[in-house]
């Protein structure tokens, strides 16, 4: 069985037609085990019962920010060690230098393909 075909990728963004994109994108890639979650807080109760390989979160969230759910995993051992990959549409330096103090694994900027994201979660779990 293939990397994409056992890793568990939990999807974190408020926006419906953003997250379908997401959704989409890694189908296309084939990776099979896909959940989601409306926002980071909800999304951080979830991973504390269920942890799953990779978090790929939006960064401009109501409640909690992609950053502060990163921030909330990285302090739980049952979460510290999931990969986070932080999707936004402005990758300042100061979001991305406060994502790299908190461990954030990789980040990948809106509007994206198929091909980026595929390139971004192999930086963090090799290849699929």
């Amino acid at each position: 069985m293939s990397l994409k075909e056992r890793l568990s990728v939990m999807v974190v963004d408020d926006m419906s037609v953003s997250r379908g994109l997401i959704i989409q994108a890694l189908e296309d890639i084939g990776i099979k085990t896909i959940d989601f979650c409306n926002d980071g807080e909800s999304a951080f109760r979830k991973l504390a019962v269920k942890p799953v390989h990779l978090v790929i979160s939006d960064y401009n969230m109501p409640g909690a920010n992609g950053l502060q759910l990163l921030a909330g995993l990285r302090q739980y051992q049952a979460t510290q060690r999931i990969g986070f990959i932080l999707i936004t549409g402005t990758a300042s330096q100061e979001i991305v230098d406060k994502g790299n103090q908190l461990g954030m694994n990789n980040y990948l900027k809106k509007p994206f393909s198929s091909a980026d994201l595929k390139a971004c979660i192999e930086r963090v779990v090799g290849p699929l």
